[in-house]
């Protein structure tokens, strides 16, 4: 029998699309081609020319369809990519929310179009994968058809990350998130900045690459804690299991968060987590019961919250094997990739009878 054929309309690069991708290629035995923007958006000029190529996308997206005759086209993003899929013609389609509420930033000149476009895409798509329940408030609250709507994160795989034990009695604390503004870096390393002049022991390990960079490393020298803090840069998504072994706490402190599959990670690799106090993240954690959760940019409460973690270690310990089973019930990308794909294959019957 015949190969069926997806066509993946996103950035092919980013580990949430790698993971999807590949999780169908092994569950579904599907065929992928993929179709992305090549403009990156780095200055005002390189935006411009993304939003031309962006108004030109649609004539070649349907000249790969004509040429390939991909069964279903699939898109992440309701208002970019998914909003290419809903036009591109195909017979089956399914599209991803991949944040809150995909309409961000909120002041942004084109939240309008990106309001209109989304709504036309919720109504084209056949599937809409929500990757946790944050993300059914919008779709809920804008009239979704929600029969359409598959809630279930894409996992993890938990055979790469796995449990391990810390003993040590300083915190060994770890970030995953790339270095951009929208992560907080600058106000995980002035909580540290408190830790350190109350003369508390730690670790700091920020993986990962970004706009900040360079900035943060003169942050942390400014706080005198450069001695403290590792910067890896970018590392290969192998040696992050390894990374997240050997530390206790995770932390992330962005200002907007989806379904987050680097909490998951840590999650699974008995690393405590401290997170924003977000919808997205209030999805999976109970303040002080299984992790932290933490005001935006209040590094005052990020200080006192890794002290008391650390104080009461049995709150700690327990909330970390609750955590691995969380995982291994909720996010196995084994099991979720697998429920996925045959959903694909049962909507192509379907659609093609």
């Amino acid at each position: 029998m015949k190969k069926r054929k997806i066509l993946f309309l996103g950035e092919s690069y980013r580990a949430d699309a790698i993971t999807w991708m590949k999780g169908l290629k092994e569950f579904g035995d599907f065929e992928i081609i993929t179709w992305e923007l090549q403009t990156p958006s780095n200055s005002k000029f390189d935006r411009f020319k993304r939003i031309l190529e962006y108004f030109f996308a649609p004539v070649s997206i349907r000249k790969i369809i004509k040429k390939e005759k991909p069964d279903m086209v699939i898109a992440e993003r309701t208002t970019s990519y998914g909003f290419l899929a809903a036009i591109s013609g195909s017979k089956t389609i399914a599209i991803a929310q991949q944040g809150r509420t995909d309409l961000w930033p909120e002041d942004s000149s084109l939240y309008p179009f990106k309001k209109f476009i989304q709504k036309y895409a919720f109504k084209k798509a056949h599937l809409i994968h929500a990757w946790g329940p944050v993300m059914t408030i919008h779709m809920k609250a804008i009239g979704v058809d929600m029969n359409k709507v598959l809630v279930l994160p894409k996992g993890i795989n938990l055979s790469l990350f796995t449990p391990s034990t810390n003993n040590s009695t300083r915190i060994e604390a770890i970030v995953t998130r790339s270095l951009m503004p929208e992560y907080r870096h600058d106000s995980i390393l002035k909580a540290f900045g408190i830790l350190h002049q109350k003369g508390i022991d730690f670790l700091l390990t920020i993986v990962g690459d970004g706009t900040r960079l360079s900035y943060l490393k003169d942050l942390a020298t400014a706080l005198q804690i450069e001695n403290k803090v590792i910067f890896t840069g970018r590392i290969p998504n192998t040696e992050l299991p390894k990374l997240l072994q050997q530390s206790n706490v995770y932390i992330s402190m962005p200002i907007t968060e989806g379904v987050s599959a680097s909490l998951f990670e840590a999650m699974a690799c008995n690393c405590y987590p401290v997170v924003s106090d977000l919808p997205g993240n209030q999805s999976w954690i109970t303040h002080r019961e299984n992790g932290q959760l933490i005001k935006i940019d209040n590094i005052e409460m990020l200080a006192e919250e890794l002290i008391w973690s650390f104080k009461n270690d049995e709150s700690r310990n327990n909330a970390i094997i609750r955590n691995r089973k969380f995982v291994e019930e909720n996010a196995n990308y084994v099991i979720n990739m697998k429920t996925i794909s045959d959903k694909y294959h049962e909507l192509l019957n379907t659609r093609n009878n």
